[in-house]
């Protein structure tokens, strides 16, 4: 028979291990938590990177694009300067080749001006220089013709002193040689006889 030591120390063992199981769930489910908070932190941690990344991100697409529209724009600026200054090239040549062609109307002038008997010749002499008018008027070229006009610096050179008698004081009295402009830009002075004030 077992003492009576024996059997309590033996209901001691029973209700230790009895109570074990017991701890044993409670450690688990603190253990259980504590793993389930870590996860939640790393969670936690790994959105607020993801977070910050896309920011970033966000930040870097927002610069590229202000960028690549600054680079648009410089684009567009350069596209407009270059057509710009191409037509104002065109237009710089157009002019310097008009140029070369007034001796040649001056010429015809002088050519019709001169009487002859060679009716063919005068008609086709003719014939030219209004081709030639028409070609020069489709360009924008007109005549500077200020006859009896206020003396201009701008439009005429004045190469001879006409006296009173022939007109008003400060007056364009006759024109020696013709001047053209086309549009607002002289292509040649007009070669004048001024009355002197």
């Amino acid at each position: 028979m077992k003492s009576r030591k024996d059997k309590e120390s033996h209901d001691k063992k029973e209700q230790a291990m009895n109570q074990e199981p017991e701890e044993n769930e409670v450690n688990e489910q603190e253990t259980d938590a504590a793993d389930n908070e870590a996860a939640a932190d790393s969670e936690k941690n790994e959105l607020e990177e993801v977070k910050a990344q896309l920011e970033a991100s966000q930040q870097k697409v927002e610069e590229y694009l202000n960028m690549a529209q600054r680079v648009q724009a410089d684009f567009d600026n350069f596209r407009r300067r270059n057509q710009a200054v191409r037509a104002e090239s065109f237009e710089d040549g157009a002019r310097e080749f008009i140029k070369t062609l007034l001796p040649v109307v001056d010429n015809l002038e002088r050519a019709l001006s001169v009487e002859t008997t060679d009716k063919a010749m005068h008609d086709g002499v003719e014939m030219v220089l209004r081709q030639m008018y028409t070609v020069l008027e489709k360009r924008g070229v007109s005549t500077i013709d200020r006859l009896n006009e206020k003396f201009d610096p701008n439009l005429e050179n004045a190469v001879l002193q006409g006296t009173e008698d022939e007109g008003e004081k400060g007056c364009v009295c006759a024109v020696l040689q013709k001047g053209y402009k086309m549009g607002d830009f002289v292509l040649r002075h007009a070669m004048v006889k001024v009355v002197p004030e």
